[in-house]
């Protein structure tokens, strides 16, 4: 009866303070809408852009979900009649997003994600690394970054890979310290927790589907620059500065968290065991094998053949289904590739609305003067710094990518800066920027709410690292990227 009693309120106060937050989107928009469009802007185009701002605040209060949130915003630009111009293609207009290639891209690479975790061959291959590697802390730590590597073009949730594969493991590692050592807590487990968190953002900005909304960057520098920045482009312009990043990264985070020098062999047995536990490895797993192998040949040679990434991920869903790897319900029932449907179709639609409108070219028009005095390069690195870093004004990877990418890429076409420069530090820079909060993206929260490291030593250290990414991104990605003849 008391516990009854006690969870009332809460319930009350978190329903009141979500309601509280949609009231303030709502108003905002309400205002803006009762406002005359600026000089220049259609009165629809105007309209569009308000609800977009309306969305990317929804994003940043959160009042409801993403999906829920994207759904009203369609509604109210179908009822307003601002897409499409007529009523009969109201409803056409705004579903158009939903057809788009990227969308299916990001949710067909979902749908395989969940079948690489219910075959639990991303638990396999995480045990095996930190089996293989375990030898010493710092062999763990590399374990960690192989285990993202090897998983990170399947699996376009971070968080799936992230919190439900990798962080089990390296909880379970802690956990073999600690009673070996018969110890409540060790400063290694901070080590080996940021070595998770932090190794997990880097693979994810290593691969076009390594994050569900890296192919958003992706789709705002064709809209911006008219450059497909496909899957190989991307993972061809990643893959040095990745590599040194995934590499030096323990030895930072080794100065960073000091810590004494254990016995690690009670962590590698731990992780030894529980691959022993899952048997030998399945016909579904050995399969599931070939079809990845398959896919990665398709996306690095898609240069000289007409397959799109995105068929390429269709197939791969089509060959798991007739080979009996996973099953139709199980695909049906992956709410987050369905939920992830829903709001990145209905951004897109929002996206195509705000070009077809002219509010992008409305807009470009207005900075192009003032970013013309400055040299191309220059721009480019100040705009790369301040989209870094405005990620301490967001909640989550997804809301600063909607929110800025694009715009950022607007920027720096009026400032004339080379498109295949400025596309790569956007898109690489828009995941390595969640390593300033302990709040950025779903396996950073995961891996923080394990407990042993203070928020305050969280922001201290992600602010380290970041300059850690800048010097590698930049230091390194720059020449290397002249060096390919991007710019």
């Amino acid at each position: 009866m008391t516990a009854q009693h006690s969870e009332g309120p809460i319930l009350t106060r978190s329903s009141d303070l979500r309601i509280g937050r949609l009231a303030i989107c709502a108003v905002a928009v309400a205002y803006l809408w009762l406002q005359s469009p600026p000089d220049g802007l259609s009165t629809s185009g105007w309209h569009v852009f308000i609800v977009f701002l309306g969305t990317i605040l929804g994003f940043i209060l959160r009042p409801m979900p993403m999906g829920p949130l994207v759904l009203l915003s369609l509604a109210t630009l179908i009822l307003a009649e601002s897409i499409g111009g007529a009523p009969h293609l109201s409803i056409k207009s705004a579903l158009s997003g939903f057809a788009n290639s990227t969308t299916w891209l990001v949710v067909l690479a979902i749908l395989l994600s969940g079948t690489v975790i219910r075959t639990q061959l991303g638990t396999r291959l995480a045990l095996l690394c930190f089996s293989l590697l375990g030898r010493s802390s710092r062999g763990l730590a590399y374990a960690i970054g192989l285990t993202e590597l090897i998983l990170a073009p399947f699996i376009p949730s971070n968080t799936a890979r992230g919190g439900g594969v990798i962080a089990p493991v390296v909880r379970s590692i802690n956990e073999a310290l600690r009673e070996s050592l018969d110890a409540p807590s060790l400063p290694i487990e901070r080590y080996f927790i940021s070595c998770g968190a932090h190794s997990n953002l880097i693979a994810s900005a290593m691969f076009l589907t390594a994050m569900a909304a890296n192919p958003l960057v992706a789709a705002a520098g064709l809209e911006v620059y008219g450059i497909d920045f496909t899957w190989t482009m991307w993972f061809v312009g990643a893959i040095v500065p990745g590599l040194a990043g995934l590499f030096l990264l323990p030895l930072l985070l080794r100065v960073i968290f000091p810590h004494d020098v254990y016995a690690v062999t009670a962590a590698r047995q731990r992780a030894a065991d529980q691959l022993e536990e899952l048997g030998p490895v399945t016909r579904n797993e050995m399969l599931l094998i070939g079809i990845f192998i398959a896919m990665i040949s398709l996306w690095i040679t898609s240069p000289w053949h007409d397959i799109s990434t995105t068929a390429v991920c269709l197939c791969g869903v089509v060959a798991a289904l007739l080979l009996r790897i996973d099953r139709w319900e199980h695909f049906i029932g992956h709410a987050e590739a369905w939920d992830t449907l829903v709001w990145l179709g209905g951004l897109l639609t929002m996206a195509n609305a705000l070009k077809h409108y002219g509010v992008i070219h409305f807009f470009s028009g207005r900075v192009s003067q003032e970013l013309s005095l400055t040299t191309p390069l220059l721009v480019a690195l100040a705009l790369a710094l301040l989209y870094f870093y405005s990620m301490y004004g967001f909640s989550m990877l997804t809301g600063h990518i909607i929110a800025l990418a694009a715009a950022f890429f607007i920027l720096g076409q009026q400032a004339e800066t080379p498109p295949l420069l400025m596309i790569p530090l956007i898109a690489y820079l828009s995941t390595l920027c969640g390593c300033l909060t302990n709040y950025s993206t779903g396996p950073v929260i995961i891996y923080f709410n394990q407990g042993c490291i203070p928020p305050a030593t969280w922001f201290r250290s992600g602010f380290l690292v970041s300059i850690f990414h800048l010097t590698i991104w930049l230091g390194l990605g720059l020449p290397y990227w002249k060096w390919l003849g991007w710019w």
